[in-house]
């Protein structure tokens, strides 16, 4: 399958935080999920995609093409949803668009009008007069707007309300239906990704925990909950171990053993559970 990101040994130290050796692929016509608690490299791993900082180290490919060499033509082609509003807040939404729309050669403003009528945005009304919803929706539909095969998207559901977020996870998977569409997604809101996400990129401390599709992630790993006298003899083969007086608990990813002591519990994981675990190693 031809990738249309491809990041290899990454690397980028930032004062007391490094970036370290990051790894990972994304297919055309998938979405991946990026997650990992704050502080892990999801906005840094970003914002040396967009080219927004330089790296150290490593390499980054968008459509086969070094992300430095080919900016201008990459950018043509995806759409970027940042973390906060980069718009000046005294301007109208109309102007931003005006100001904006020349920049993409296959803007259209057909179906940016069609996005703005569905969000239920009003034109007339200047950026710093958004909600977070409101300002979050706009900010997806001048992204999508020029028809990008490649949308990344830095916690673009973060700080909204239940029903902004479904609509624009709606977006998303309206976008995946032409199978031609990529999206990276970074988020720390697991179930959003448990709904739309093909595959999940888990960091931690600048580095990865696992790449892969969540299905295999999730037969590779099972919680493991139980006894504490039993488990703290194999806290050592547990990620995330925590003993108590109650029981024990951790995420394994050699749980085949586990399966026939007594007072042992596995559970498949969530998105979340492996998150939580990863982060306590």
């Amino acid at each position: 399958m031809e990738n249309v990101l491809e990041i290899k040994d990454l690397s980028k130290k930032i004062k007391d935080f490094a970036l370290d050796k990051v790894s990972f692929n994304l297919e055309k016509g998938y979405v991946m999920g990026l997650v990992g608690p704050n502080g892990s490299g999801k906005t840094t791993t970003i914002r040396l995609i967009m080219n927004l900082l330089h790296k150290d180290n490593g390499y980054i490919k968008i459509f086969g093409m070094d992300n430095t060499k080919n900016e201008r033509d990459i950018k043509q082609r995806i759409g970027f949803v940042y973390d906060e509003n980069i718009y000046p807040v005294a301007m109208k939404l109309e102007k931003v668009a005006k100001l904006v729309a020349p920049l993409y050669t296959n803007w259209n403003q057909k179906l940016f009008e069609e996005y703005i009528e569905r969000f239920g945005l009003d034109l007339g009304k200047n950026i710093g007069d958004l909600s977070k919803g409101m300002t979050s929706k706009f900010a997806v539909a001048m992204a999508i707007s020029h028809k990008p095969e490649f949308l990344i998207m830095d916690e673009p559901t973060s700080g909204l309300d239940p029903i902004s977020r479904r609509e624009i996870l709606e977006i998303i998977q309206e976008l995946m239906d032409d199978g031609n569409t990529s999206v990276l997604f970074s988020t720390h809101i697991t179930s959003d990704l448990e709904k739309i996400a093909d595959y999940v990129t888990f960091m931690d401390n600048g580095k990865i925990f696992e790449s892969d599709s969540y299905a295999n992630i999730a037969k590779r790993y099972r919680v493991v909950k139980g006894n504490t006298q039993i488990l703290e003899k194999y806290k050592n083969e547990i990620i995330g171990y925590k003993g108590g007086q109650f029981g024990s608990e951790g995420l394994s990813g050699n749980w085949g053993g586990f399966e026939k002591m007594d007072g042992i519990m596995l559970q498949i994981p969530s998105i979340e559970d492996i998150m939580f675990y990863a982060s306590r190693r």
